[in-house]
């Protein structure tokens, strides 16, 4: 069974680089692979010399270490070993430089290719997600802690921060890279099998760094392409008694500040677009499941679950949250 192999069986989750699912992540696997099986076995190489010559010394009874003297034939075969050393050091330090420019190259063969675009903000704490349309700027399709993309097709992520230093980090799918405030950075990747692959902030960004993840889902291109014309859609219009109470409450609530629902008069872009909110599997950036318990306790107070977090405590009536909870899970 090979280091690879091995490995999976440890690392075959879909957060990690030894499981990818994107063309660099595995030029980037293969890299990695390369340095661990070399720095592994210079390590298991030194440690075995020196168990040898502790157990060798050890095992003489009365052994007492020589005094320092000269000897030609001694000091010639000790700079042969010192050399031999050296001389394999600098070639295998030269083989991960060679190994490590040529993943860099090749992860970046597709930045020249024709793609998708999706611009990508960071936040504290979650993630901005929107679908440009240059020619058509009204088919602008955003979300929050999904990415969607079609297999098979070249994607570019056009990123940047809101607030501090972010870092977006797909592992099964890419390398990382740093999102500025001011500053705009492109990574261009492709998906090449379906699934949902998790991502992670991976630059230390305030309390609740470790809860900022998101969602990569790679989807055939029909079933992208009905994602997308769905996120298009305003939200429906609802249609009893409870989910038009529930609308009546978001809007009397200070949930229209911050949020926005496109068919309604909540516009704001504090926090995420909720016009489809019910169609994400997660919630708070990756830190709960999406169903309706979860939503309502980060609903009534966010910072029990998430201290720290911009969305503030909304006490309401329980006829009021359950009326509420009806009408978001309309938004698909």
């Amino acid at each position: 069974m090979n280091l690879r192999a091995t490995a999976l069986l440890f690392f075959s989750s879909h957060q990690s680089p030894l499981n990818p699912a994107g063309i660099q992540a595995r030029h980037i696997e293969h890299n990695l692979v390369l340095i661990f099986g070399i720095t592994s076995a210079v390590y298991l190489i030194v440690i075995a010399v020196l168990f040898f010559g502790v157990l060798r010394n050890h095992a003489r009874e009365g052994f007492v270490p020589h005094t320092l003297v000269e000897d030609p034939d001694v000091d010639r075969k000790a700079t042969y070993i010192v050399g031999g050393a050296i001389g394999a050091t600098v070639v295998l330090l030269f083989v991960m430089m060679i190994s490590s420019f040529i993943t860099s190259h090749r992860t970046a063969v597709l930045a020249n290719a024709q793609s998708l675009k999706i611009d990508v903000y960071g936040h504290q704490w979650w993630w901005e997600v929107e679908y440009p349309m240059d020619e058509q700027p009204f088919r602008m399709v955003r979300t929050a802690n999904e990415i969607h993309v079609p297999v098979g097709s070249v994607v570019t992520i056009h990123a940047t921060s809101r607030d501090v230093i972010h870092s977006f980090w797909a592992p099964n799918i890419h390398g990382k890279k740093d999102l500025i405030p001011g500053y705009e950075n492109d990574l261009t990747l492709e998906v090449d099998q379906p699934g949902t692959w998790r991502g992670q902030c991976a630059e230390f960004c305030g309390l609740q760094h470790a809860h900022m993840a998101f969602d990569i889902v790679a989807q055939s291109r029909a079933d992208f392409d009905r994602w997308y014309v769905q996120q298009l859609s305003a939200a429906p219009e609802p249609t009893t008694p409870q989910t038009i109470h529930g609308r009546d409450v978001f809007l009397n609530h200070p949930c229209m500040m911050c949020h926005t629902i496109r068919g309604t008069t909540a516009g704001s872009t504090v926090g995420p677009d909720l016009t489809h909110v019910a169609s994400r599997s997660m919630i708070a950036a990756g830190t709960l499941k999406n169903t309706p318990g979860n939503m309502a306790g980060w609903i009534l107070n966010a910072q029990s679950i998430k201290p720290g977090v911009r969305m503030p405590p909304n006490p309401m009536p329980g006829q009021d949250l359950n009326d509420l909870l009806a009408y978001l899970e309309t938004l698909r």
